[in-house]
Order: C-alpha cells, then sequence, then structure tokens
C-alpha cells in the first residue's frame, strides 16, 4: 500500500523515551517527495516551541508541494507552530487541548473527537486515535475492504468514526455548598425511578424556585441537567461492567427506553450504547 520511511532532522540513531535508540536513515529532505508526512507525538512535545526550526519549514514546503500532512496526539503542536491548522478544525489528546487552543487562538479545537479530518491535514486525539486515524487515511485511499484487512491483520476495531468522542474521565465537580447535599444522595439511590424537581426540593424543605438557585451555586448544573449527567455515568458503568442488555441498561440508569438512552449517550460521548460497550470490552 505505501512504502514507509522515516526521518528526522539528522539521520542516524534517535534515542526514544523509552530509553532505546531507532536508527534513522533519512533527512528532512525525504519530505520533498513524500505523498503522506506523518508526525508522531513525543513527551513534553505540549510545552516545546519548535518556532522557525527546520521541521515547521519541511512541514510547510511538504504541504505546499501537495503532501498530506497527519499528526498523532500532541504533535498537532507542531502542526500548529508550523502555521499548518490555522483556521482549521484541529484536535490533539484531551489533557493538552486546553493549553493547545490557549497557545493557538486561531485553531478550532474539538477537544472530543478521535481526529479531525481537514482533507489535506488531519490530527488525531492520542496514541491509540492515531491508528484510527491512519486507518481512515488508508480507507480514503484504497477503501473500507483494504482497511478493514489491515484493521484485522493489527487486531484493532476496523472503524471507529472520527466524530466519535474521546472517552474523557470527567470528574463530578466539587459542589460548592451543602444544603442540597441531602436531596442529591436520595436522588442517587433512586436513578432508575423518576425523579421529579419538587421531589428533590421538599428533601431539601425549600421551595422549588430556591431549591434550583442553590442546586445551581452548588453543581454548577440544574437539578434536571445534574440528573441526566449522573443517569449517562451509570449507564456508562453498566455498559463497561456488565452484559445487561441494553433496555435493562436504560431501565436501571432511568432512561426508561432504549431509545432515551440511546439519544442521552449519543449527546454525551457521540456514540450509541452498542458502539460504547464494544469499544471499552473488546465486544
Amino acid at each position: 500500500l505505501y512504502e514507509v520511511v522515516s526521518c528526522a532532522v539528522e539521520p542516524g540513531p534517535v534515542v526514544t523515551a523509552a530509553d532505546f535508540a531507532v536508527v534513522v536513515a533519512h533527512g528532512l529532505d525525504v519530505l520533498e517527495e513524500a505523498h503522506t508526512v506523518v508526525v508522531p507525538a513525543a513527551p513534553a512535545m505540549d510545552e516545546v516551541s519548535p518556532g522557525d526550526g527546520p521541521v515547521p519549514a519541511a512541514l510547510v514546503a511538504a504541504r505546499e508541494r501537495g503532501a498530506r500532512i497527519a499528526s498523532i496526539c500532541t504533535a498537532a503542536f507542531v502542526l500548529a507552530e508550523a502555521g499548518l491548522l490555522e483556521g482549521r478544525r484541529a484536535t490533539t489528546h484531551w489533557l493538552s487541548c486546553e493549553r493547545f487552543a490557549a497557545r493557538f487562538p486561531g485553531v478550532r479545537v474539538d477537544a472530543a473527537v478521535l481526529y479531525a479530518d481537514e482533507g489535506d491535514v488531519l490530527t488525531s486525539a492520542g496514541e491509540a486515535a492515531g491508528i484510527d486515524l491512519c486507518l481512515h487515511m488508508i480507507r480514503r485511499d484504497h477503501g473500507a475492504a483494504v482497511a478493514g484487512d489491515v484493521a484485522r491483520r493489527t487486531v484493532v476495531p476496523p472503524h471507529r468514526e472520527g466524530g466519535q468522542a474521546q472517552f474523557i474521565a470527567r470528574p463530578v465537580p466539587e459542589p460548592r455548598g451543602s444544603s442540597t447535599a441531602a436531596a442529591r444522595a436520595w436522588a442517587l439511590e433512586r436513578l432508575d425511578r423518576p425523579v421529579t424537581l419538587a421531589e428533590l426540593a421538599g428533601r431539601a424543605s425549600m421551595s422549588v424556585r430556591t431549591f434550583t438557585r442553590r442546586f445551581r451555586e452548588e453543581t454548577g448544573a440544574s437539578p434536571q441537567a445534574w440528573l441526566a449527567g449522573q443517569r449517562v455515568e451509570r449507564a456508562r458503568r453498566l455498559l463497561e461492567e456488565t452484559d445487561l442488555p441494553v433496555e435493562a441498561v436504560a431501565a436501571r440508569a432511568g432512561f426508561g427506553t432504549a431509545a432515551s438512552l440511546r439519544a442521552h449517550l449519543q449527546a454525551a460521548v457521540g456514540v450509541a450504547p452498542t458502539a460504547y460497550r464494544a469499544t471499552f470490552r473488546g465486544r
């Protein structure tokens, strides 16, 4: 499919972060004939500014000649330093997205997706998402059948859409008060049942209006949004840790129907329940 070569600023042994050396046969001049240039990530790449060095210049020259440029994980910082992402949609690892957005305000950062395809410039969210991005490029170049065969040979999922969300662990923010704590604890014990705003307010011995205001002050969300978020988190755990049918997961998480669960999970992480379970459990 491709003739793969590696290059560096200077040919010769390159010591990796794992403390072993890779012998690189080519310098950056090989990029003058490359069809696709893939820039891998390296430790602390999001903290280093290559500025006007030889790598950004070589990438710009390759792009101007018509090469396709792709980055893995935090290598998106290198592409952005070269000006290749200005005004474009891009992604990088979610832990680095905030720094990336602050450093490159002209780039439209999408912190959720696995990879972003802007045609001639592509970026991926992390190292594993880099595999998804490479399969995506193979699919573009040679079709779905060839990409599927490559995926089977490497024992990875054959196709994860770029728009699928990065599965980011988002801890629930520490509440900034306790006047609604008892109501929240009561609701968490009953996520599989309908919970009304009036019931929550009653548990806190407040009017609905006062409870809603206090709840938002203490959690940063409305009671309805908080409940939906807690139900999504329960559904995610059940999908990851059990073999329950999707309908049973929906019931235990308080969504009532599989369709309702599907809509909420799709909104939260960008995939349906079966796809979410397959990703986390290798099914």
